[in-house]
């Protein structure tokens, strides 16, 4: 966060100085990314809270809400910079073309170098996922400014610049859909990426004594946890804890499913008023 805070604050410095829609285009998204990392930061010291009788489950989801907001935030962002680009490319202005190339080789380190401290757990947590996206696009797009440059100082057309941000604000939609689409996702409580509700099921009716499973349900906790749910009837008798202890291992270690609850049924012929009410 110091990293991008104060590349946020050269970099619009710069921008405004040398006239580049390009550079305050980054700028702009580099701005949201900090607001991310706020949020996530928060959602993470939130969700390490115990559990409460108002909040059974703690503040896990504030995770998930969290990344809804970092996904908001962002495309807020690409709106505002594609809004100014429509106006420059209406508006040319001179750009300092050797500004732009400095402060966007600057930013390919400083955004590279953020990137890497979220390498190791973006596959476990779909915000910090985020971050390490958001982070190597803008390195990417500093190393677009940077060409940008070179063509403005080569060509001294003004009008690279703004077709430079358009190409930026593209890239920044094109790698942020994915991630909208997931926090989106679990913020319905849909079944997490990753996780396929037919093998879980059909994994629950190969154990031993399962005659049927029924009200499956699967749900994320958090942008880390997963719970889920589920009725096994099972007419031999009730399990012992030591077969219940195997698939709550196995579906943590299969399915990343870390959170499971079984309502067993030994009555085949019996009514579920769950069942009735809701078949799944």
């Amino acid at each position: 966060m110091t990293l991008n805070v104060g590349f946020v604050i050269a970099e619009v410095a710069a921008g405004l100085v040398s006239g580049s829609m390009a550079l305050l285009a980054d700028a702009g998204h580099n701005l949201s990314d900090v607001l991310s990392l706020l949020l996530a930061w928060a959602a993470n010291i939130l969700s390490a809270r115990p559990p409460s009788q108002r909040f059974t489950y703690g503040l896990k989801s504030s995770s998930i809400l969290a990344a809804i907001a970092n996904a908001a935030l962002l495309w807020v962002a690409i709106g505002a910079i594609l809004v100014e680009t429509i106006r420059r490319f209406a508006e040319p202005a001179p750009v300092a073309g050797m500004t732009m190339i400095v402060v966007a080789g600057i930013g390919i380190v400083v955004n590279a170098v953020s990137a890497l401290l979220f390498a190791k757990g973006r596959k476990s947590d779909l915000n910090l996922r985020a971050a390490f996206v958001h982070l190597m696009a803008d390195a990417a797009v500093s190393a677009g400014v940077v060409v940008a440059g070179i063509a403005v100082l080569l060509t001294g057309q003004a009008l690279i610049d703004p077709i430079t941000s358009l190409l930026i604000t593209a890239v920044i939609a094109w790698s942020s859909w994915g991630l909208l689409g997931d926090s989106l996702r679990m913020g319905m409580l849909g079944v997490p990426s990753g996780i396929d509700i037919g093998e879980v099921r059909a994994f629950l009716e190969r154990q031993r004594g399962v005659e049927r499973v029924h009200d499956l349900h699967v749900w994320p906790m958090s942008t880390t946890q997963t719970a889920l749910t589920a009725h096994l009837v099972m007419p031999g008798g009730h399990p012992s804890d030591a077969f219940l202890r195997e698939i709550a291992h196995a579906l943590d270690h299969d399915f990343g499913i870390d959170h499971p609850t079984f309502q067993v049924e030994t009555d085949p012929e019996g009514a579920c008023v769950v069942e009735c009410h809701a078949a799944t």
